[in-house]
């Protein structure tokens, strides 16, 4: 970490050239039973891995970056923590954008700006037998210098900024939420969401046909959606890259 930040109280953060997945090696660390608080973070990823099996993309200067966390509270929580991932992400990109406001949020724990994917996060933990959350992994990809062209969905890149000093940043606001949370509840995460998050009636199409218009987070992070006069909580699922008609 010589010439940038170093890491907030209680994390390691390990910095290697080249990995395959820097969750794969995380992964093993945390059944090996690492301790929490290891940050791992690769320069480039040849095996990068996103959400439901997709490939990830893991050109050079982007940001490839796995957080190790032992919750310990019930593995319900595990939604709540993949949305906390996504606050952490948007805005510790924030301190790094030219019109912070400019960063925004697709549920579940997608971060765009101008509409375009900035970045996105593979969670991943395993429930011990009393039926609480052993370990939980943020793996977080962000494009920063090579945002890659994809054929399903646009994407954005934040500019030539040091992705060790970005690790540092949402190390930072995720310490900072996490002793919110504790202190006054999940609402405080749930807030920061809604405030980065679609327009209040915005129309939203989930993968897989169910649509309706944006109604909030519901107090447990579940997605609401107003359709057909009532109201839907949606707990698990993803939001459509293209907004509903």
């Amino acid at each position: 970490m010589t010439g940038a930040a170093a890491p907030p109280p209680g994390w390691r953060l390990r910095i290697h050239e080249s990995l395959p997945s820097t969750s794969d090696l995380l992964q093993r660390l945390a059944v090996a039973g690492e301790p929490e608080g290891l940050a791992i973070m690769a320069r480039r990823q040849t095996g990068g891995r996103g959400r439901d099996g997709r490939a990830w993309e893991s050109p050079a200067g982007n940001l490839y970056l796995s957080l190790l966390l032992r919750p310990g509270g019930p593995a319900r929580e595990s939604g709540q923590w993949a949305l906390l991932a996504a606050v952490v992400m948007a805005e510790g990109l924030a301190r790094f954008a030219g019109d912070p406001a400019a960063i925004r949020v697709k549920w579940p724990n997608d971060v765009l700006l101008g509409g375009a994917k900035l970045a996105g996060v593979l969670c991943e933990g395993a429930t011990a037998a009393d039926g609480r959350l052993d370990w939980f992994i943020m793996g977080i990809g962000a494009n920063l210098a090579a945002p890659p062209a994809l054929a399903d969905r646009p994407t954005a890149g934040l500019g030539a900024v040091p992705p060790e000093q970005v690790a540092v940043a949402m190390l930072e606001e995720l310490e900072r939420f996490r002793a919110a949370w504790r202190a006054e509840g999940f609402g405080v995460v749930r807030a920061a969401w809604m405030a980065r998050g679609p327009a209040p009636d915005a129309p939203l199409a989930l993968r897989g046909g169910t649509s309706g218009r944006y109604a909030g987070l519901a107090e447990d992070g579940c997605l609401l959606l107003a359709r057909e006069g009532r109201v839907l909580a949606v707990a698990t699922g993803e939001v459509a890259d293209r907004e509903a008609d």
